[in-house]
This record gives C-alpha cells, structure tokens and sequence, in this order.
C-alpha cells in the first residue's frame, strides 16, 4: 500500500524543506567548495593570485645605488606572502596551506640603471659653477662645457637653460644611465604612446 502524501499547510511545509535540502546537497556536491573538498579543483599558482590575497615586502634598497639591491636588466624582485588559510603553489610548485609568514612568490618589479650619477650633485654644480660648464663636464659631455667654459656659459645664457634641463631631469648622464636620486623621492617618470601604448577609442554605454 501506497504511503499517503501529506497534504494541508504541513505539508507545504514539508515540501518546502526537503526542496532546500535538496538544492543545499546539489550546491554543496556540484559547487567550488565541492570540487575543492573532493579534490577536483587543482590550487592555482600564488603568483596568480588576486589583489588582497598576498601582501608584498618593500623591496631594500641600496645606499650607494638608492635601486633595489637585486636590481637587474631593469628588474627585481621582492618577496610575496599569500594571506593565511591561501593555498595555492609556491615559486617551487609546492601545494602550500600558507600561514601568512611564508613566501609564496617574488613579484618583479621595475628599476633603473644608475652609473655612478648624483641628481644632488649634477644640480648644484649646475647651479653653482655651470657658468665654467662644470655640469657638463660631470655628466659627461666635454665638448659642450669647454664651450660653456671658454664663453662663460654662453654669457649666462647656456647656464640658464642647463639649469633647468637638468634640474627636470630632461638632460642625464651622456651613457644613457639614470640619475641616482633617493628612491622614495621626486622622480621623472617619462610617457611615450608607441603601436603597444596608442590611445584606444572611448566606449561608452
């Protein structure tokens, strides 16, 4: 014999609570966290893992330089931590349940090539003695401060305008190096629009 089917307000009810029961299972079996607690879901690369979910080290920075001390090809690199309860594969391909004091990465970050030239430096002597060239001289070009010295900086003129290229950094070092200026401090950063970087048409809704 058949059992009968509830029926009146019970058994909406009842209904009711076997259908969430159901769809909890389903979400639960079928669902990311499903997956991950099964094993189905492999754990990305930390590297790959969002804004939020790592916090980075500042990268040291070297007195003599003021560059990150790794600093190579115009890159270094700094020390990443995945949050704790991350899992995720380190930098050796270890599936790691992080804590939140291991590395898990090194992100790369940009640096320059400095040759032994001082902003500071270039900027007094600029302001100082560019009148005898004495800017140019430092920075490599002698052709140019034997002119400055031998007509006394172009009667001030040349002086002048020196001083303000250098001190907006428009002229640097003759070997295409950087000026070392403190890391944290005032830097030119200069923008180019190339076939990689040209504006793109606005869209908009």
């Amino acid at each position: 014999m058949a059992a009968a089917w509830p029926s009146g307000p019970a058994a909406l009810d009842t209904v009711t609570v076997r259908l969430l029961g159901v769809l909890w299972f389903a979400s639960v079996t079928t669902g990311p966290w499903g997956a991950a607690a099964a094993g189905g879901e492999e754990p990305p690369k930390c590297e790959d893992l969002k804004v939020g979910q790592y916090i980075c080290k500042d990268p040291k920075i070297s007195d003599a330089t003021q560059e990150p001390v790794n600093c190579t090809n115009y890159t270094a690199h700094v020390e990443c931590f995945p949050a704790p309860k991350i899992i995720c594969k380190d930098f050796s391909g270890n599936e790691t349940h992080f804590t939140g004091h291991e590395v898990g990465f090194l992100k790369p970050i940009s640096c320059r090539n400095v040759n032994g030239y001082s902003y500071k430096v270039a900027v007094a002597l600029s302001l100082f003695l560019g009148w005898l060239g004495a800017d140019r001289f430092y920075l490599g070009y002698p052709a140019l401060g034997l002119l400055k010295f031998c007509t006394v900086g172009f009667c001030g003129i040349g002086s002048l305008i020196d001083f303000i290229l250098i001190s907006m950094q428009i002229v640097g070092p003759s070997d295409g190096s950087s000026y070392i200026i403190d890391y944290y401090g005032t830097r030119l950063t200069r923008l180019s629009i190339t076939n990689e970087t040209f504006r793109k048409t606005q869209l908009y809704p």
